[in-house]
């Protein structure tokens, strides 16, 4: 008997269900860390508290001071502090260099803290120059994340040529080679996505050699400790930004240029490899998410046959994978009987089964990804660019294929 209506098998109440399990699971993971950073900085606190009122003591006691005109001059500098007046010797923070740096700050989301707008007119300004910089800035973030997976689709493709070149699969190259056998060629690459889990070591590896050619750099400049300067490194390309840290700020640095340059370098760079390296991790999360939902699922008694296959993009032991199909990447129908069996742990999944599954985070990244690796261009008349809508990545694409969705409803 098939189900009618909506069902616990549907596909709207599986997504209900993923985002139920992930919200579920980040506030499980935000305890852990509150518990955690609790256990490991609250009693530095509760030092530095007393210490603090010893030396208040002493001092107001030392130079007959009155505590409250004492703590009114304190909270002055405490003023002075935020509009960046310290008692070491600092670089100008609203010149045109300092300015620039701020400005940096906003639209790249990591907000140091250590610079704010001060007067009514500046806050109106940060507004809506951020509105418009932020916006602008994930847009580039997502347009080069588009290219490094372009350029790593092309890497690995080729790795994987020449892996079967060596196993005598594929003949090698040669000029008179003919039309047959460069479609036996095509045809042979035709069913190969590269792995999420590749490209999430790469990212990953070149986000490790940024970091630590950075710490090297800051660690003797500013003077900070290598695994401070690698916390400084974290904290501000994945745009967290403390401030409890910041680079150049100091008035005078030996080659100030080269190190003002090399410290714009390192952030850009690091900003774009480790946002990239978020986005990957994302779909990680989402397989593992897939995996839990596949074990905790109950059957429905409406459909059996339904509840007992496995799930497209699932993290699968290999004992219990199903046999892989080889399905064209441009065909635009999907059936299920053949979509249902056919994913592999650890494979980039296209557009197909985006469209099928109807709502695959970042599934338009994992697309263009195979698209580049098998040579195929994307169509015209393709779904995700109907009434002119394009694709993208991250947030951008699902934001993308929703309008798209939403104009063929209409």
């Amino acid at each position: 008997m098939a189900c009618r209506g909506a069902c616990c098998c549907g596909p709207v109440n599986e997504d209900n269900a993923r985002f139920i399990m992930l919200l579920l699971l980040i506030i499980l993971y935000l305890l852990c860390g509150a518990a955690v950073f609790s256990a490991l900085e609250h009693p530095k606190e509760k030092q530095a508290k007393e210490k603090w009122a010893q030396r208040f003591e002493l001092f107001s006691q030392k130079y007959n001071l009155n505590k409250s005109d004492l703590e009114k001059f304190l909270r002055h500098y405490e003023e002075a502090n935020m509009a960046g007046i310290r008692v070491d010797t600092l670089r100008p923070r609203w010149d045109f260099t300092g300015a620039f740096y701020f400005v940096g700050t906003v639209v790249s989301t990591i907000g140091f803290g250590m610079t704010t707008p001060a007067t009514v007119g500046g806050k109106i300004f940060l507004i809506f120059y951020g509105l418009i910089g932020c916006a602008a800035t994930i847009l580039f973030f997502n347009l080069f994340l588009e290219r490094i997976i372009t350029v790593l689709a092309f890497v690995l493709k080729s790795c994987h040529e020449v892996q079967r070149r060596r196993k005598g699969v594929l003949p090698h190259d040669s000029r008179q080679d003919s039309r047959d056998t460069r479609l036996n060629r095509e045809d042979s690459l035709a069913g190969w996505k590269p792995s999420v889990y590749c490209v999430m070591l790469i990212l990953c590896v070149a986000a490790i050699i940024i970091s630590c050619c950075a710490s090297a750099m800051y660690s003797s400049i500013e003077g900070w400790g290598y695994l401070d300067s690698l916390y400084f490194c974290f904290v501000a390309f994945s745009t967290i930004g403390f401030g409890d840290m910041v680079s150049s700020q100091r008035a005078n640095y030996e080659n100030q240029t080269v190190y003002r340059i090399g410290n714009f370098f390192f952030i850009l760079m690091g900003v774009c490899c480790i946002y990239s390296l978020f986005n990957v991790i994302s779909i990680v999360i989402k397989q593992v998410l897939n995996w839990l939902l596949k074990k905790l699922k109950i059957p429905c008694r409406h459909c059996p046959r339904r509840s007992l296959r496995p799930r497209r993009n699932a993290v699968m032991p290999a004992h219990v994978r199903t046999r892989v199909r080889n399905i064209s990447i441009d065909t635009d129908a999907v059936n299920d009987s053949e979509t249902d069996g056919r994913r592999m742990s650890g494979e980039m999944i296209s557009m197909r089964d985006f469209l099928a599954a109807n709502k695959v985070n970042l599934a338009i990244m994992q697309k263009q990804l195979s698209e580049t690796a098998n040579g195929h261009p994307r169509p015209c008349g393709s779904t995700n660019r109907h009434n002119g809508f394009s694709g993208g990545v991250g947030a951008l694409g699902i934001m993308n294929n929703r309008l798209a969705e939403t104009s063929v409803d209409r």
